[in-house]
């Protein structure tokens, strides 16, 4: 008798999971060790314009007080910055320091690399058809999404 087919969400659980396991490694190994749970969504959506906590909460689809938490602990641990924002002077802006910079930058290097690793080992044609299933199943106004298409950058 066959074994069972793994189940397919789990299956797409279990690869997410093996990403982040080794996004946390790669990144701990360039001294980033204190990386949390939404920290990559945070990176890089001040990566592309700084943002109020109030945007940063909506961008998210977060309350503010959760984005807010979220805020004070990267400040706290050196990766976000609060600017008086020139628009408004009762704002203050957030802005990735120079330490979530580079912690960005990092990551971005980890993703390019996960995926050329894909390629050399399963084929560009396999990776292309894995992007298209996946934007599929995102969805392609979710993937086309202005408040999205800046994480990719």
């Amino acid at each position: 008798m066959a074994a069972p087919r793994p189940d397919f969400g789990i299956l797409l659980l279990l690869a997410c999971q093996e990403f982040v396991i080794e996004l946390r490694a790669a990144l701990a190994a360039k001294g980033f060790t204190d990386q949390g749970r939404s920290d990559g969504y945070v990176l890089r959506a001040l990566g592309a314009a700084p943002l109020t906590v109030s945007e940063l909460a909506e961008r998210l689809a977060i309350s503010k007080q959760g984005a807010g938490q979220l805020v004070d602990d990267m400040e706290r641990r050196g990766h976000v910055e609060r600017r008086p924002d020139p628009r408004d002077g009762r704002a203050r802006l957030l802005h990735l320091s120079e330490r979530g910079t580079a912690a960005l930058a990092a990551a971005r290097r980890f993703h390019a690399q996960y995926e050329r690793r894909l390629v050399r080992e399963h084929g560009a044609d396999a990776v292309a058809t894995l992007r298209a299933v996946l934007t599929a199943m995102a969805g392609a106004d979710q993937a086309a999404d202005p408040r999205f298409r800046a994480l990719y950058l």
